[in-house]
């Protein structure tokens, strides 16, 4: 890993609300905050300009609410979206913590605790050396944080979308009952949809193929692989176009 130059220029980091608790409990786990925000704090001081479009998934399911207790999923979908703002505003404090600036944006008009979300401000706060976190997904209800952040890393002309997840990659099935199952190192957009392999929703893996926007699917759990992905070291399993 070139430990002064960045590999890519811009990327957008998906994080799930999960990463933000411990062992599936709701809520924010403090450990698991600050491990969070000291990678993406170390990953923005090696150049790289970084957005990350966090989940809410730790406060609430939109889509799992609506079934179990009969709210309209749109009105449940806009309350999973409140649970993302609540996640950015503590990831936001944690970085800065780290002595790395952060702004927090919002898909949703709450200006008294987000900006909203503009792509020109977007890219003056990546000028001033500022990790964006993106709140509220796009704003809609029954689009998911995943279609967020591919949309949003299209939008800001993003190298490389990052999907940090609790596996080190994608696989044939899922490994954690098939322990015969078998890690991609590269996988084409065409398999990963047709075997529903699981990476991103469709409608997000859509997208990144027609864009030509390469993903990085890999474990944040293991301390230092934000870093190490940002700065082009072959970890996870690499989408990209045929």
């Amino acid at each position: 890993m070139n430990e002064t130059t960045p590999h890519y220029k811009r990327a957008v980091l998906k994080i799930s609300g999960e990463s933000f608790s411990k062992n599936g409990v709701p809520g924010i786990d403090p450990e698991e905050l600050n491990r969070i925000a000291g990678q993406i704090a170390d990953a923005a001081r090696l150049g790289t300009e970084l957005a990350v479009v966090v989940g809410g998934g730790n406060m609430i399911r939109g889509a799992e609410l609506a079934t179990r207790v009969g709210i309209a999923q749109a009105t449940a979908d806009y309350m999973g979206m409140l649970g993302t703002v609540i996640n950015a505003l503590a990831l936001k404090e944690a970085i800065e913590k780290q002595g790395q600036p952060a702004r927090v944006m919002s898909a949703l008009d709450i200006e008294s605790v987000a900006e909203p979300f503009i792509r020109a401000r977007a890219l003056r706060h990546f000028e001033k050396g500022r990790v964006l976190i993106l709140a509220a997904g796009t704003g809609n209800p029954f689009f998911t944080t995943d279609t967020c952040a591919s949309l949003r890393a299209i939008e800001l002309e993003a190298d490389i979308l990052l999907k940090a997840t609790k596996v080190d990659g994608v696989y044939c099935s899922d490994p954690v009952h098939n322990k015969d199952a078998t890690k991609y190192k590269t996988l084409s957009f065409t398999k990963a949809i047709n075997n529903q392999l699981g990476v991103m929703d469709l409608t997000a893996l859509s997208m990144c193929m027609e864009h030509k926007l390469p993903i990085i699917v890999f474990n944040f759990k293991k301390d230092g692989n934000i870093c190490k992905v940002v700065g082009g070291d072959t970890i996870g399993t690499l989408v990209k176009n045929d």
